[in-house]
């Protein structure tokens, strides 16, 4: 069994497991180690708590009505927004925007910020981003006639910075993620974005793996998009922000047209609502955004500092243990401070789903695949990986049991 390797932990684990119900469950009579979390992460008690509370007491829609039960449904749901401003710390309530996921931020971004675009434009991405920051921009360069330029990965894993400097050289956009989903790497955001914007381009930020496991502040970073998911940072699913400086989205064309988001309908035109109701057409996930204020008030109440203490921790425990493994190459940076704690990774010639199963009869639970990043397991020369992704729950008794499970994987392969 590992052992911390610093005295007095950030995070009180024992305590914060019993918020959990799902981790007292058992997955093949095993105890459930659950290492799925850049995937989504489980829920505690509290977001559980705020969704039945909103259906069994003041379900309501929000923005019309002056009944009691919508004034509280609009209240509470307008309250998430302000804590998503705070959580990272935007100017304005009114830059925060209400998707589905970080996959239709992402989507409402790109449609702001290529209304404009002409053809010969140059838009650049990277080779490490997720889909979700990559087909949008790859398929609006095809529909504009513009140019879409890929940075390369460095050996280390990061992103080749010469390279970078080199082809945003006439961008109009970089679009980029903050933390790798497959390889782990935090990007330096900051210095990207300064970089960017010396050279005329915005940036478009993916926020989606940055947002659950470490500090962000947009102001300071800069970025003019960034864009978060919910249901990956303890909140339910079908909820994600977009944050985007307020007169960038005041300029830009609304994504969806219908209800709440317009002022005035006429026979012969249109005006659009405020910010950012403009941008949230129809009736939104009502109770699930309201039930995102309670992740986000746990999630402050540890602490995004103590939690990524406590992951550079774990990371330093896997990097340790799963360097033991005969055959076994991690994908990432090896430093824990450049990196967050999800290791793609392969073993030999096992196939990375037979990897999933073998680990999942023993009640861990991993992913496997190309991970939504098929342009980085092209670069890596690889067709899948196996991954384990850690959160506030996780444990060196969760490291430990990773390890085990991939030395009874090469056991029953072998």
């Amino acid at each position: 069994m590992l052992e911390p390797e610093i005295a007095a932990h950030p995070l009180d684990l024992e305590k914060i497991r019993l918020d959990f119900p799902i981790l007292k469950r058992t997955v093949h009579g095993k105890r459930l180690v659950y290492l799925d979390n850049a995937a989504t992460t489980q829920k505690p008690q509290q977001v559980i708590d705020a969704i039945s509370d909103y259906y069994s007491n003041y379900n309501s829609n929000i923005h019309r009505s002056v009944h009691l039960l919508a004034e509280e449904a609009t209240e509470a749901f307008e309250n998430t927004r302000l804590k998503v401003q705070n959580f990272i710390n935007a100017q304005s309530t009114d830059e925060i925007v209400f998707t589905k996921n970080a996959t239709e931020a992402l989507n409402v971004a790109a449609r702001c910020t290529t209304s404009s675009l002409k053809p010969g434009d140059k838009i650049v991405v990277t080779e490490m981003d997720h889909h979700s920051n990559f087909v949008p921009w790859q398929q609006i360069a095809k529909e504009k006639r513009a140019q879409l330029e890929i940075v390369f990965t460095t050996e280390d894993y990061e992103i080749d910075e010469s390279d970078l400097e080199s082809k945003l050289d006439g961008a109009k956009i970089f679009a980029f993620t903050h933390m790798s989903n497959v390889l782990g790497t935090i990007n330096n955001a900051r210095k990207f974005t300064r970089i960017a914007h010396e050279k005329g381009a915005l940036v478009v930020l993916d926020g989606a793996q940055s947002a659950p496991h470490i500090p962000v502040n947009v102001q300071d970073i800069g970025c003019d998009y960034f864009a978060l998911s919910a249901h990956k940072m303890l909140g339910p699913t079908g909820v994600g922000c977009l944050y985007g400086k307020r007169d960038l989205l005041l300029k830009a064309p609304p994504f969806l047209l219908g209800g709440d988001m317009i002022r005035e309908v006429h026979r012969d035109r249109t005006t659009w609502n405020d910010l950012p109701w403009k941008f949230e057409a129809g009736t939104s996930n009502i109770a699930d955004v309201i039930a995102f204020a309670a992740a986000l008030d746990y999630l402050t109440r540890l602490g995004m500092k103590n939690l990524q203490i406590h992951e550079q921790e774990i990371c330093k425990a896997v990097l340790a243990e799963l360097s033991k493994i005969e055959d076994l190459e991690i994908y990432g940076p090896k430093d824990p401070e450049r990196r967050g704690a999800v290791f793609a990774f392969n073993l030999g010639g096992i196939h990375a789903h037979d990897i999933a199963s073998i680990l999942d009869a023993e009640g861990i639970a991993i992913r496997s695949g190309h991970h939504c990043a098929q342009i980085l397991m092209e670069k890596l020369g690889v067709p899948a990986t196996s991954r384990a992704s850690f959160y506030l729950y996780n444990g060196y008794d969760d490291v430990d049991a990773l390890s085990k499970g991939l030395h009874k994987v090469r056991e029953v392969l072998n």
